[in-house]
């Protein structure tokens, strides 16, 4: 009995001991892989997301520009539109859009909802103030696999389409879309309502001036799309035939 009572006990010492040691040879591998996650996670670029990383291009990009325009001596004209020339040093970017388009062939084809036509163009604008007052936007789109800063300027747009989006801010952000309808020349705002949920369109200046239809007479009066797409057909035939 006591030789039985020695074996199971040596064997089960055994049992031990190989798995003690199994233990150890695979601890330093499994603390090696957590310590490999960690340092993915901690060394992974954060994903900013479009609108973070297209408006952090747009902060770099103006002060790019203000820093040359320095370097220059503060000397000639600006791309904004500054109430005093040491104004610019007190550009800021004030919040931004992306920029929304219709193909001139779905334009063509009839379709009856001009939201539905609507698609990003993968670029974004980004006011630029000085104190409450817009002189001037800053484009920014990927190049290269990443966001940079592309034009500076549109002083007059830059008015317009804030005071626009002012008038409209009731409906919330979201509910706002920027669309340039580069065929035909125009630019419009599109305010979707949050109660019906209809999509209505202001027309800015570039529309007004290009669509063959009566301007409303304040901002405050949208179009409704029925309003507009005989208008914008005719506009983007027009300027499609002069380019043949």
């Amino acid at each position: 009995m006591r030789t039985d009572r020695d074996s199971t006990l040596r064997l089960r010492r055994g049992i031990g001991l190989a798995l003690s040691a199994l233990a150890l040879m695979t601890a330093p591998a499994v603390q090696a892989q957590n310590v490999g996650a960690a340092a993915v996670a901690r060394f992974k670029a954060p994903d900013l997301g479009d609108r973070a990383g297209a408006q952090a291009a747009a902060e770099q990009g103006l002060a790019d520009y203000v820093q040359r325009k320095q370097q220059q001596g503060g000397a000639g004209a600006t791309a904004f539109d500054l109430p005093r020339a040491g104004d610019l040093a007190n550009t800021r970017i004030a919040g931004g859009f992306e920029v929304h388009t219709i193909a001139p062939q779905d334009i063509a084809a009839g379709r009856s909802e001009l939201r539905h036509m609507v698609q990003a163009s993968g670029i974004w604008r980004f006011f630029v103030k000085v104190g409450t007052r817009p002189v001037g936007l800053v484009t920014v789109q990927r190049m290269d696999g990443r966001w940079q800063a592309v034009s500076f300027g549109g002083a007059g747009l830059a008015q317009e389409l804030s005071e626009l989006m002012a008038e409209h801010a009731d409906v919330g952000a979201d509910h706002l879309r920027f669309i340039r309808v580069h065929q035909a020349q125009t630019d419009l705002l599109e305010v979707v309502s949050p109660t019906d949920l209809q999509a209505r369109y202001a027309p800015l200046a570039s529309a007004r001036a290009a669509l063959s239809t009566e301007a409303p007479a304040t901002t405050s009066k949208l179009l409704d799309t029925y309003e507009l797409l005989e208008p914008l057909r005719n506009a983007v035939k027009r300027n499609l035939n002069g380019q043949n």
